[in-house]
C-alpha cells in the first residue's frame, strides 16, 4: 500500500517512523512558544483592560466609596450617582429571562438529544438555533420593538386589568419595559443553554438509559427521571453560562428596557440595567460622571465575572463525573 493511501502524503512510513529531527524540534519549540505567547497575550490584555478601568474608576471609588452600591439617585448635575436601579434591573431581567430561555433551551436540547427527529431535520434545527447567537444585538432589539411589544400588548393589558393586585402586573405595558427585554434576552441566551444542555445530555453513558428501560420505565420516565437528574449539573452550568451572557447584554437592552432609573417588580415596568447605564451616559460624560461610570462598569464586569467562573467550574465538574474522573 502507497504512502499516499495511507494519508502521508509525500513522507514515507519509514521517514515519519524515524526520531524527530533537529528542524522538527525546532518547529515543535517554536509553535508550543508562539502558542504560549498567544495565550498569555489574551490573559495580559484583559487584565491590562481591567486595570485601566480601575485607575479611571479610582477617584470614583475614593470619593464615593461603597455609597454606589446602595444609593438610587443618579443626576450627574449635583453628582449624585447611585447603582441600585442598575444593579437591580441587571438582575431581574437576566433572571427573567434566563428563566424563560432555560425552559425552551432545555426543551430543544432533549428533542436534539433524544432521537424525536429525524437526522436531516434535526441537523437543520440545531444550525437554526446556532444561528441565533450571530444575529447582531441592534437586530434583537429593533425586532423587540417593532414585533415583541405589539405582540404582548393585549395579554399585557389583560394581565394589569384583571390581575393588577399581584406585583408582576402591577403596572401597564405603555412601552420598553422588563418583559420586552427579558423575552429577546431569553432568545439571545438560547443558543448557548440549549448546546451545552445537548452535550450534557449526550454524555450520560447509555447503560444508564438501558438499565432505567429495563426496568419498565416509558421514555419520558427515563428522561425526566433518569437522564435529566443525571446531568443536571451539567445543565446548571449551561444556565450559569448563559446568565452571564445576559448579564452583559447592551444594545437589545438599551433599546427594550426603558432606560428609567428606578426600582419595581412589575415585569410591565420600564427599568434599566448597567449596561445600558454605561452605552447610554459614557458619551456625554465627563468629570466625575465618567468616573462613576467606570465604577459601574467595574461592578458589571465583578457579577458577570463571578457567574462565568461558577458557571465554568459546574460544567467542568459535570464533564470529568460522566467521565468517570474525581
Amino acid at each position: 500500500m502507497s504512502s499516499a493511501t495511507l494519508g502521508f502524503g509525500s513522507r514515507s512510513a519509514e521517514s515519519i517512523a524515524q526520531p524527530p529531527s533537529t528542524s522538527d524540534r525546532v518547529v515543535d519549540r517554536l509553535i508550543r512558544l508562539l502558542t504560549l505567547g498567544v495565550a498569555w497575550s489574551i490573559i495580559g490584555l484583559g487584565t491590562y483592560i481591567v486595570l485601566q478601568i480601575a485607575w479611571v474608576a479610582r477617584p470614583a471609588v475614593a470619593r464615593f466609596g461603597a455609597s454606589l452600591l446602595v444609593s438610587r439617585t443618579w443626576d450627574s448635575n449635583r453628582e449624585l450617582y447611585g447603582l441600585v436601579p442598575a444593579i437591580w434591573g441587571t438582575l431581574y431581567s437576566s433572571i427573567v429571562g434566563l428563566v424563560i430561555g432555560t425552559f425552551f433551551g432545555l426543551s430543544i436540547a432533549i428533542v436534539l438529544s433524544q432521537d424525536f427527529l429525524p437526522t436531516s431535520l434535526e441537523a437543520i434545527l440545531k444550525n437554526v438555533i446556532e444561528l441565533l447567537a450571530a444575529v447582531p444585538s441592534v437586530v434583537y432589539g429593533l425586532w423587540g420593538i417593532f414585533v415583541v411589544i405589539p405582540t404582548i400588548r393585549p395579554l399585557a393589558d389583560w394581565c394589569n386589568a384583571h390581575l393588577s393586585w399581584i406585583p408582576i402586573f402591577g403596572t401597564p405595558l405603555r412601552g420598553p419595559g422588563m418583559l420586552p427585554a427579558a423575552i429577546v434576552l431569553a432568545i439571545m441566551v438560547l443558543p448557548t443553554v440549549s448546546a451545552l444542555s445537548r452535550e450534557a445530555l449526550m454524555a450520560v453513558p447509555s447503560k444508564i438509559k438501558e438499565a432505567a428501560f429495563g426496568l419498565g420505565a416509558t421514555r419520558w420516565e427515563t428522561i425526566l427521571g433518569v437522564l435529566v437528574p443525571t446531568a443536571l449539573t451539567g445543565i446548571v452550568g449551561s444556565v450559569m453560562l448563559g446568565f452571564g451572557r445576559a448579564l452583559g447584554e447592551t444594545m437589545a437592552l438599551a433599546m427594550l428596557v426603558g432606560n428609567a432609573n428606578s426600582i419595581s417588580v412589575s415585569l410591565f415596568a420600564p427599568g434599566t440595567t448597567l449596561a445600558a447605564l454605561l452605552a447610554l451616559n459614557f458619551p456625554e460624560a465627563n468629570g466625575s460622571e465618567s468616573q462613576a461610570l467606570m465604577y459601574a462598569a467595574l461592578v458589571l464586569l465583578a457579577i458577570t465575572l463571578a457567574v462565568n467562573v461558577v458557571g465554568t467550574a459546574i460544567v467542568n465538574r459535570a464533564t470529568r463525573r460522566l467521565r468517570g474522573l474525581k
